[in-house]
């Protein structure tokens, strides 16, 4: 699997005037599968919670926010409400390196 931190295409580019400014990030469209899975999360359970107990790394907690439209900056997920995990982490850090590498 390829490198997990997101900041890693988090660039400082220099603007017009001169002056240091990060380049965004561009973040993949991430497809429904068959083989993701759906969870209710526990209450006060956060996007890392759940990065942690299925990845086994906190820091792709991005992705299962990206699956989800989860933009709001929302830090506790909603305990009635499902959400969907992402099945291929490794294929998603893929894409997300050829997006960034593109510019």
């Amino acid at each position: 699997m390829p490198k997990t931190s997101r900041y890693q295409f988090t660039d400082i580019k220099k603007n017009s005037k001169g002056k240091s400014v990060f380049k965004p990030t561009i973040y993949p469209k991430i497809p429904l599968k068959d083989d993701d899975i759906f969870v209710y999360p526990k209450a006060m359970e956060r996007c890392e919670h759940i990065a942690y107990r299925v990845y086994n790394d906190p820091s792709l907690w991005w992705i299962i926010a990206q699956a989800n439209n989860i933009h709001d900056g929302s830090i506790y997920l909603n305990s009635e409400k499902q959400v969907r995990i992402p099945s291929t982490p490794g294929e998603i850090l893929i894409e997300l390196k050829k997006l960034n590498d593109l510019f």
